[in-house]
């Protein structure tokens, strides 16, 4: 292929104004960026797909805790013999940089120990051990990473073997990236021989899993716990959870909690249309937002933490439709046409995403799974305040974990 003729008819040609200047191994490392740009997401800019509006809202029905304790050994037995068959795997997303926390280690490096040493990644493993432990049955778990913190993530794991959890049931793959564009569709570098790209959005996760191969030397596994790498609480792999699942029929869980004020920054779980949906917190009407139930609960109050069951048959027929690509306008530093280091104010250009809320209402079927707020969810997303290291510490506190 001549990659020149193509890029001028793909209008991009932009992209090769520094070959010249390049290493041979800078060449062909740019060229196969460029074969590996997914032209198709990028003409959605012609056409972008309407992804603000919603359907008809309805609440969804909760299976809530006291409904769970009810038939807690029924489901707890039916989700150990899954995980002790191997049909259960964990998947951890842990692209993200410690930004915000103050650090530019992989944000599940963060110590967040007060007497002792006591990582993120470290309690989410002693959370996946006590499954361990109890089911007799080691789970398979799949991490996540970005191009930028692969290695170091991967260094992290080894130097402090891996936590306790057995090295040959531990995996790691990188997050696809897609291109970023200027505000007129135009391809930026972020160096000389390197296109500027980003992470394809959580919702990622299972095109980049399949990519790397990894998932098929687990060839049992019928089902996937994905986990965000930030809730310190989380039960991951959680029998019951698996049980209540497996019996609802249902081709995809979801574990919540119930909102402590109308405009608490979680997602919630409602029926859109009549299929199961994930309604951000900025996209829910004041009107909905604040909707009685008439006992002095929310009509909508179940709010996501994102910890998700999804059936793997259901997720193969799902990869063969299309997900939504999300196209958000955000700040991406670049090179000018001097060369030069681009760093800008204000937002001027596009990337794309895909979200892993809206694989819920592709699933078709989800089961909405209450979890003690106390005890299950402890967000770091800050350094103090709301949702921080401070909040998460006293959590782990409470439920008995020393610090």
């Amino acid at each position: 292929m001549d990659i020149v003729s193509f890029l001028k008819s793909k209008g991009q040609e932009q992209v090769l104004r520094f070959y010249g200047e390049l290493s041979a191994e800078e060449q062909k490392s740019l060229l196969t960026q460029i074969a590996q740009v997914d032209w198709d997401t990028l003409s959605l800019l012609d056409h972008p797909e309407d992804l603000s509006g919603k359907g008809r809202i309805a609440p969804i029905p909760i299976l809530s805790v006291p409904e769970i304790e009810k038939d807690r050994a029924r489901y707890a037995a039916a989700g150990r013999k899954a995980i002790a068959e191997g049909k259960l795997a964990a998947v951890l997303l842990a692209g993200g940089q410690g930004t915000r926390l103050g650090s530019d280690a992989p944000k599940g490096a963060f110590d967040i120990g007060l007497t002792r040493p006591l990582y993120i990644f470290q309690q989410l493993i002693e959370n996946l051990l006590c499954v361990v432990k109890d089911c007799g049955a080691y789970v398979p778990l799949f991490v996540m990473t970005s191009e930028k913190n692969d290695a170091s993530t991967r260094a992290f794991f080894a130097e402090h073997g891996y936590f306790g959890y057995k090295e040959e049931y531990v995996r790691f793959f990188v997050q696809d990236m897609a291109a970023c564009v200027d505000l007129s569709g135009k391809l930026f570098l972020e160096e000389k021989g390197r296109l500027a790209r980003s992470p394809n959005g959580n919702g990622g996760w299972y095109s980049s899993l399949m990519r790397s191969g990894l998932a098929e030397e687990f060839p049992a596994v019928e089902w996937f716990n994905v986990f965000a790498v930030d809730n310190v609480l989380q039960r991951i792999a959680d029998p019951v959870f698996l049980g209540a699942t497996l019996m609802s029929g249902c081709d995809c869980g979801a574990k919540g909690v119930r909102k402590t004020d109308p405009d608490e920054k979680v997602g919630v779980l409602c029926l859109e249309n009549g299929l199961p949906s994930v309604i951000e917190y900025y996209e829910m009407t004041e009107e909905n937002k604040r909707l009685s139930d008439g006992a002095g609960g929310l009509v909508y109050s179940f709010g996501v933490i994102l910890n998700y069951l999804f059936r793997a048959e259901k997720l193969r027929e799902m990869e063969k439709h299309h997900i939504p690509v999300h196209i958000v306008k955000k700040r991406v530093p670049h090179i000018g046409e001097g060369g030069e280091l681009v760093v800008p104010a204000t937002e001027n250009g596009y990337k794309f995403e895909t979200l892993i809320l809206d694989m819920v209402r592709l699933m078709g079927s989800c089961l909405p799974f209450e979890v003690i707020r106390e005890r299950e969810f402890a967000p770091i997303k800050n350094r103090t305040g709301i949702d921080s290291v401070e909040t998460a510490r006293e959590l782990l506190a409470f439920n008995g974990v020393k610090l």
